[in-house]
């Protein structure tokens, strides 16, 4: 894992993904997979994604978080 800046822990980071003015209003949050295996570790995430009672999927390059307990309907 790179080192991030003094002023921006793991934790931090997290908490001003899911402080976002989507997540807060239980919308959809994405982030490149990359970005978080070097910033936070893909366990940490889904560790946190889990704990906010939220989902995610993984798809492509990004994780797509739904930041909200509702059922997810795949469509195609």
């Amino acid at each position: 894992m790179a080192a991030l800046p003094a002023h921006l822990s793991p934790e931090r980071w997290m908490a001003q993904i899911f402080a976002s003015r989507e997540a807060l209003s239980g919308g959809v949050v994405k982030r490149r997979i990359r970005d978080v295996e070097r910033l936070v570790g893909r366990a940490a995430f889904t560790r946190e994604v889990e704990r906010r009672g939220f989902q995610a999927v993984e798809n492509g390059r990004h994780f797509v978080v739904f930041c909200n307990p509702l059922p997810i309907r795949r469509l195609r």
